[in-house]
């Protein structure tokens, strides 16, 4: 039995000082009131620093310890959408420089998706082609950059060129635009609520748009089993039947969209699991863990999955991620 983790973070130390060099006004890095170290947007924290995030021989032992053969690394917000064109596309080249060599070093237990500059659409292009050379498996993306939706024209050049790659891309949220205004920084609500928001708006304007009809070829992965999707799927179809700007951009109802994208296993219980496979299907869900995140849990999420039917669990803990990502 083999067993992939599609959504598991890595970051180095060299990024964080960079992140934390360029990243203000709107990011810093700063203890909360709890004595974490942590990465603050908007004044609220979002991201608690691990030890792990850029240790690979800790993330090997804890591999090892849970039953993780491979894992597909990628940075975890605010990924490299800050400071100007040259930090963006400096930024990206370290932690993608880092990815590659640790997958040189490791080849049967790392593999990795890229981060590229897209608010600078040649430049993200440019580094898109250089990281598939490097040996990435595909692409992550935030879902929302620097606050500007996914969809926004301006990308396009960005996701036609992927398309044309016909590459997975791991759509990973971040604090959502308009924080502030709804006092996510109350009780820590940045990552159990405000980026399930950040995640289900992202990809509902993707299904709503048709810009998943005009890019086909994605192989779109929506974080933390598609966040509040696949409880919403009814109302969207509802929605499609009787409000006229639902349908505007596309001829199928949004459910049928929710059965050509594809989830990882970060839920936290069996019900949102089930949930999530009778959406997606069996074929559309993989095992993910969100590690080294401290709310992270490859322990859990496999053992969710192993719980499953014994030929739905196999296709979740590999057989998905080898058809999807090539691997």
């Amino acid at each position: 039995m083999t067993v992939i983790d599609v959504h598991t973070h890595m970051l180095t130390e060299e990024y964080l000082a960079f992140l934390n060099q360029h990243g203000g006004p709107r990011y810093e890095l700063k203890p909360t009131l709890a004595g974490q170290d942590s990465i603050y947007m908007f004044g609220a924290p979002f991201m608690t620093l691990m030890q792990e995030m850029w240790d690979y021989d800790a993330r090997i032992r804890d591999m090892d310890k849970a039953g993780v053969d491979l894992a597909v690394v990628s940075l975890t917000c605010p990924n490299v959408f800050f400071g100007d064109e040259a930090i963006s596309v400096q930024a990206a080249q370290m932690v993608n420089d880092s990815m590659a060599e640790q997958q040189r070093s490791r080849p049967d237990r790392i593999a990795w998706f890229a981060s590229v500059p897209w608010q600078f659409d040649d430049a993200a292009v440019g580094e898109l082609e250089r990281a598939i050379a490097e040996g990435a498996a595909g692409v992550m993306v935030i879902a929302n950059i620097d606050g500007a939706n996914l969809t926004d024209p301006a990308f396009a050049p960005v996701w036609q060129a992927i398309d044309d790659r016909a590459l997975p891309v791991l759509v990973h949220p971040t604090a959502p635009p308009g924080t502030p205004d709804m006092s996510l920084d109350e009780f820590g609500l940045v990552p159990p609520i405000g980026f399930m928001i950040d995640t289900t708006l992202a990809v509902s304007r993707m299904i709503l748009s048709g810009f998943l009809d005009r890019y086909p070829n994605l192989r779109i992965i929506a974080s933390h089993g598609g966040a509040t999707l696949p409880y919403l799927a009814g109302r969207l179809d509802r929605c499609y039947e009787m409000i006229p700007a639902c349908a505007d951009a596309i001829n199928e109802k949004p459910s049928t969209y929710l059965e050509k994208i594809y989830y990882d296993t970060v839920v936290y219980s069996p019900e949102a699991l089930q949930l999530c496979i009778d959406i997606a299907g069996p074929g559309n869900v993989l095992y993910g863990s969100d590690y080294p995140h401290n709310i992270g849990d490859m322990v859990g999420c496999l053992s969710r999955v192993n719980a499953l039917a014994p030929d739905i669990a196999a296709g979740i803990r590999d057989g998905n991620a080898k058809r999807i990502l090539n691997l």
